[in-house]
């Protein structure tokens, strides 16, 4: 059985010989990841200040950080530091095949693997540093009209990106969309419901009309919308900090409809650097989140979910260990 055989299986519950495993550094890795080149003659104008490094993003929004002490950089100022500027706004052009030619190399190279290609975000993770994040959360209340809008430029963007990420010869496609707090949703179940989840469908139904599943990455505390992003169609649910859902809870509640690709606890376990403590956490958490195997009659039951004020039976399964993905294995 080849890695992506065995990712496929996993994926998709039919028990595979092994759990899927993702490792850096040389080791076993059954996924080859494959991004978004630069547009031609592009530039982010990177350039130290004092001690501080500046530089500007695709969308036009310029960050900044302190040389030699922070890593990824906060915003500096945002592209739309007005509203009444969104009407001149250009965004990136995402449909340009030549952007995914390394894609389609690498993809290529790893014929064995299972191929996944990287979009530039989804809608509320490009659009918050647009606006910058305290101000875009009030823009969702009190300037729903342009954010509505604005979403909408954004999804038509990355919907060109779905498109080419299908033609390099991709078998998925892989976001990062930071949703939670260490405690909660950043905005409330139904605001999410109301105003993104129509975004989250109409994406993740683009990647499935051209034969692509839909991974996601998402930071802090989501629990409260996983019944959804299980409904619009998320394949993998890639969580840093499993512990803020609490394992138990996730084997419990969420058996077989989506697989967790997640390592021990980044906050808790892992920077302990505890080789016992990251073994045990680990092999802990394979069988709390594949307890069993779902009956057909139970995934046919009508969902309740946390839109309706009501959270439902769904279901998930699967774990990354220190890097691994658990999904359909055998019982």
């Amino acid at each position: 059985m080849t890695p992506r055989e065995i990712i496929q299986k996993v994926i998709h519950f039919e028990g595979p010989e092994r759990i899927g495993m993702t490792f850096g550094g040389g080791r076993m890795c059954d996924t080859v990841h494959g991004g978004i080149t630069p547009p031609p003659g592009w530039s982010d104008r990177r350039h130290t200040e004092g001690n501080m490094e500046i530089w500007w993003d695709e969308w036009g929004n310029s960050w900044h950080r302190i040389v030699g002490m922070s890593k990824g950089g906060e915003i500096r100022e945002p592209v739309l530091k007005d509203w009444k500027q969104l009407d001149d706004l250009t965004l990136p052009d995402f449909a340009d095949p030549a952007r995914y030619e390394k894609a389609k190399e690498g993809f290529a190279a790893h014929p064995d693997r299972y191929r996944m290609g990287g979009l530039p975000g989804f809608p509320f993770g490009i659009m918050r540093y647009m606006r910058k994040m305290e101000i875009f959360l009030e823009d969702v209340l009190l300037h729903r009209d342009e954010v509505e809008e604005l979403q909408r430029r954004v999804i038509a963007v990355i919907k060109d990106a779905i498109r080419n990420q299908a033609k390099a010869g991709a078998d998925a496609v892989f976001f990062c969309e930071d949703w939670g707090t260490q405690e909660r949703l950043l905005v409330s179940p139904r605001l999410w419901c109301d105003l993104f989840k129509p975004g989250f469908a109409e994406l993740v139904g683009e990647a499935k009309a051209n034969g692509l599943e839909v991974w996601m990455h998402s930071c802090g505390c989501v629990t409260e919308i996983i019944p959804e992003l299980i409904e619009v169609g998320i394949k993998v649910l890639q969580f840093d900090q499993p512990d803020l859902h609490s394992v138990e809870e996730m084997g419990r509640n969420f058996g077989g409809k989506v697989t967790f690709w997640c390592p021990v606890d980044i906050q808790r376990t892992l920077q302990t650097g505890d080789r016992d403590a990251i073994r045990a956490g680990a092999n802990d958490r394979l069988p709390r989140l594949a307890r069993r195997r779902v009956h057909r009659k139970e995934l046919r039951r009508p969902p309740r979910h946390r839109c309706e004020g009501r959270v439902g039976p769904v279901g998930l399964r699967g774990v990354r260990g220190v890097r691994q993905v658990r999904g359909g294995g055998r019982q």
